[in-house]
């Protein structure tokens, strides 16, 4: 299921990894989901060239990265693997993140993983023609490969873990990153929790998304 996942996927400058947050906090809006999923390959002001939803998705996902990076708990966990992973300790922790997202997905909304992420490839591959390039470039392989489902298993993360660091400029440290999720799942879970619980608050108050179905 894993094995051809990321090559041929992402530039080496990485971009956005933890695609089943964004796409969970997009809520069921079409418009919203596509401007959240492109939001980081539109730099600047070229936002406005899109339509008044599609806009809206992408400040959206600038919203949430700022809310993220700003996140006195999210700043705490990158500390679990700094040592290794030095200024890629933010992407190692989005990584981790969605793999609790999608492993107590059941807590988070009413419909099963497995059908949510089908209608969501549906509905992102409707927008196929107004992606940039650099999105139409890898989103069949990331279609093909079922990404979205790749964070669920520890075994899923390290193949995760392992060709992201062949394919991009994330050291490959793809062992000790997953021992220290391990090591620390409880301490960095209750993290998660308690950090997910406050961006879906977030969104939900500042853009009125409804989540959870």
């Amino acid at each position: 299921m894993f094995k051809n996942i990321l090559f041929g996927i992402f530039p080496a400058s990485l971009q956005i990894v933890n695609f089943l947050a964004h796409i969970y906090l997009s809520g069921n809006s079409r418009e919203t989901l596509i401007g959240n999923f492109i939001g980081d390959y539109v730099k600047g002001k070229e936002y406005k060239k899109y339509s008044k939803g599609i806009q809206r998705g992408i400040m959206l996902h600038r919203h949430i990265d700022s809310f993220t990076d700003r996140h006195a708990v999210t700043r705490f966990s990158r500390k679990f693997v700094s040592d290794r992973y030095g200024k890629y300790s933010g992407i190692v922790i989005d990584i981790f993140y969605d793999h609790f997202l999608s492993s107590n997905w059941d807590h988070y909304s009413d419909c099963a993983l497995k059908p949510f992420i089908r209608e969501r490839y549906r509905m992102l591959d409707s927008g196929f023609s107004i992606f940039p390039e650099g999105v139409k470039n890898w989103f069949p392989y990331f279609v093909k490969s079922n990404w979205l489902e790749a964070y669920t298993s520890l075994e899923g993360l390290i193949n995760v873990f392992t060709r992201m660091s062949h394919r991009t400029s994330l050291p490959d440290h793809s062992d000790y990153a997953v021992s220290r999720l391990t090591q620390h799942y409880d301490e960095l879970k209750t993290g998660f929790t308690a950090f997910f619980d406050e961006i879906c608050l977030y969104v939900q108050r500042e853009y009125d998304v409804s989540l959870g179905n």
